[in-house]
């Protein structure tokens, strides 16, 4: 029980002294007709790429863009919608019914 106690009063002695910084990625907004035309452009690029001739590491880098430009244009297409449920549906005919 001391040892648990222990711990719990003094965590510093046991963290580690790792020197790290941290790094953020940031995607661009989407929002822009402009970006994502740049977007789809580079995907008709990369399809129209000779891939025989490329290295693996070439192909694992390609597959790897062209899986996060799919991801961005996905998460733009999903981030302008709005979504009612059923119930909710239901709810607000009934409403609608009783108040007019």
């Amino acid at each position: 029980m001391t040892i648990g106690l222990s711990l719990v009063i003094q965590p510093h002695s046991l963290t580690a002294s790792v020197n790290t910084t941290a790094t953020a990625v940031v995607a661009p907004k989407l929002s822009d007709p402009e970006v994502t035309t740049a977007l789809l452009n580079r995907l008709y690029q990369i399809n129209d790429l000779d891939k025989s001739n490329l290295t693996p590491s070439e192909k694992r880098k390609l597959r790897t863009e062209v899986r996060s430009i799919k991801h961005q244009l996905k998460a733009a297409a999903v981030a302008g919608g709005v979504y009612i449920s059923a119930g909710a549906v239901i709810l607000i005919v009934i409403l609608l019914i009783i108040l007019l």
